[in-house]
């Protein structure tokens, strides 16, 4: 699954080698955090989120036969945890 979700990534990006993407998996969940350059953040989201939600839609279908629950979470690369895309 985490070779699908950088898959489809990579194919959006104007920049590839800045994609990571990391699996957390849990005991009835599973996240990936996708990591993307700044300039990218755009492509991946798309507009309204579009896109975004394609990805996440995509990405629960396919880990459907798992029986967790799958989560799409999209930063810019050095981006920490709490912080906001605001600052």
């Amino acid at each position: 699954m985490n070779e699908l979700v950088t898959m489809i990534v990579k194919a959006l990006v104007d920049e590839p080698e800045q994609v990571a993407v990391n699996e957390v998996a849990g005991e009835r969940s599973i996240i990936f955090e996708v990591r993307v350059a700044p300039d990218d953040l755009g492509k991946v989201i798309g507009k309204g989120g579009r896109i975004a939600n394609a990805l996440r839609t995509l990405v629960r279908a396919a880990g459907t036969k798992d029986r967790k629950s799958i989560w799409v979470d999209i930063n810019k690369v050095g981006e920490s945890e709490g912080e906001t895309l605001d600052e």
